[in-house]
């Protein structure tokens, strides 16, 4: 075998193992972004790199599938339900208390589903794997309680809150379709929170 034809099969070699990395590299690619969506690129943009944030998103897929998840049993979701009409009710009279009690609530039932809650971003991340669609809410959420606790929200901001944490423990408890992230009214005390009027009012 001459040495042209040696190197044009090496060429080919190498041009056919190429394809075969570029291709595994695009499907890992593509599933990474129809599981995590809108947080995929929010991680290239907080990396600066893809190739550092699909190693991210990649460990966070290991991390949650060591996760012993479980389904809530229908007594749990009962009482989550009434627990959430109730800080609903609260809204009406301390919107404050009531967006403090929200995130408390939301955060047992992450517990409860079996996700680890001590530190907020390793909360977030695990959260990602499922619940990306909802997570921006969270997010929210848990930023204007923050600035609740510092007396810096007014109460539209408190509304948008509580609305905010109702996206996720929503989708958490199950009552929400794949995508949605948006939730409706699901009662009176709802409809009210919805209608809060955007400033405080005087007591």
């Amino acid at each position: 075998m001459s040495t042209t034809v040696t190197i044009v099969l090496i060429v080919v070699v190498l041009l056919v193992l190429a394809a075969a990395v570029f291709g595994v590299q695009a499907a890992r690619r593509r599933k990474l972004q129809q599981t995590f969506g809108p947080e995929y690129d929010r991680v290239v943009a907080d990396t600066g790199s893809r190739s550092e944030a699909e190693k991210e998103l990649t460990e966070r897929t290991k991390r949650h599938a060591q996760l012993e998840l479980t389904p809530l049993s229908s007594e749990s979701r009962a009482r989550y339900a009434t627990a959430w009409e109730e800080v609903q009710i609260r809204f009406v009279d301390n919107p404050g208390e009531a967006v403090a009690t929200a995130d408390e609530l939301v955060t047992r039932l992450i517990a409860e589903r079996g996700y680890p809650t001590g530190d907020y971003d390793e909360r977030l991340a695990d959260l990602s794997v499922e619940h990306a669609a909802t997570l921006e809410h969270y997010r929210d959420a848990h930023e204007i309680s923050r600035r609740s606790q510092a007396g810096e929200a007014a109460t539209e901001d408190l509304r948008q809150a509580l609305v905010h944490y109702r996206a996720l423990f929503a989708e958490l408890l199950g009552e929400n379709p794949v995508g949605r992230t948006t939730p409706a009214p699901r009662s009176a005390a709802d409809e009210h929170v919805n209608t809060t009027p955007t400033e405080p009012t005087s007591r």
